[in-house]
């Protein structure tokens, strides 16, 4: 329901992501934080983070709580939100069962958005925001929380999510990279 109101009213293509999608999604991945995070991250902090911090968390797919935006046929971006504890990080960052949250006492999670270089600062993060929110919503939590990049934290911020800690992750190739805990009361 939720997603056919927004593809009502966007010219793309808003569907939850399929196992299908995954290969799809790991290059886009890429793609996007090697492009788009640059500014605030060297090469070896972002190639450190990929496949781990920055990754498909499949968990999240088999929820539906994961989304694929098309363009044309084109994966273009992707992004969601979750009700299980994790709150970043790829299957290969979990060793353990994801449990779920209490949307009485728990935020649910924005996780892992990534957008296509070609497709930056054009609204798709604004509404896949505005979507895992509605999602949430309907499933009963009244709080959001995520943890951002650097260059994501600009776009949280902007949509109302508040800065709660700063911190630095260590990568497996021993790199570091700070990122920022945030969140939000949803109206």
């Amino acid at each position: 329901m939720i997603v056919s109101r927004l593809n009502s009213l966007a010219e793309r293509d808003y569907r939850f992501a399929t196992p299908d999608d995954v290969p799809a999604l790991v290059s886009l991945i890429e793609r996007s934080a090697l492009a788009l995070q640059r500014n605030d991250y060297t090469v070896e902090q972002i190639r450190g983070a990929l496949g781990t911090v920055f990754g498909v968390d499949t968990q999240l797919i088999n929820d539906r709580t994961y989304f694929s935006v098309y363009e044309d046929a084109r994966l273009i971006a992707c992004g969601g939100w979750s009700k299980r504890q994790t709150l970043f990080g790829a299957d290969a960052a979990k060793s353990e069962a994801d449990p779920l949250l209490n949307p009485d006492t728990d935020p649910a999670r924005i996780r892992a958005f990534f957008v296509h270089p070609d497709f930056a600062r054009q609204g798709i993060g604004n509404q896949l925001i505005a979507l895992c929110e509605d999602a949430a919503r309907a499933e009963g939590f009244t709080r959001m929380a995520l943890v951002a990049t650097l260059s994501g934290e600009r776009l949280y911020a902007a949509k109302g999510y508040v800065p709660e800690r700063r911190y630095v992750l260590s990568l497996d190739n021993g790199e570091t990279m700070p990122v920022v805990s945030m969140g939000r009361t949803l109206a």
